[in-house]
């Protein structure tokens, strides 16, 4: 199994950009706008539409406040098995860490995925450093 590890610094407080990644139907707007361009929640689901024109259904696993930890599935797709978790860390008072570990099968779409997890790195960076 591919997984894909990636942890970028953030200059907001680890409440505000918590704050952001549990607002589970609001992906577009205030975590990575611009690397995902929509996002419509579906009962316990949100289909997320990417910047490249990728779609994908995303199932919210869990939601853990006190560890701030957001953890979420896709189904469906070319993936036999997609899992992933996004947890805050705070890093002094005003900024933060975000934790991003992604599990996929099979091995070979890992290349293509890290490559999207890569622009989604960089589009927080844009929303919590460029302000």
């Amino acid at each position: 199994m591919a997984s894909i590890r990636n942890e970028v610094l953030l200059q907001a407080s680890a409440g505000e950009v918590w704050d952001a990644l549990r607002d589970f139907g609001a992906l577009h707007r205030r975590l990575v706008p611009g690397f995902v361009i929509d996002c419509k929640l579906d009962g316990a689901a949100r289909v997320v539409t990417f910047a490249n024109g990728l779609v994908a259904r995303e199932l919210l696993v869990d939601c853990d406040e006190t560890t701030r930890r957001l953890a979420y599935a896709i189904v469906g797709g070319r993936a036999a098995h997609y899992g992933a978790s996004a947890q805050v860390f705070a890093d002094g008072l005003a900024a933060s860490r975000l934790l991003w570990i992604i599990d996929l099968l099979p091995d070979e779409l890992a290349p293509t995925v890290g490559a999207m997890a890569a622009q989604g790195i960089a589009a927080m960076q844009r929303q919590f450093n460029n302000r």
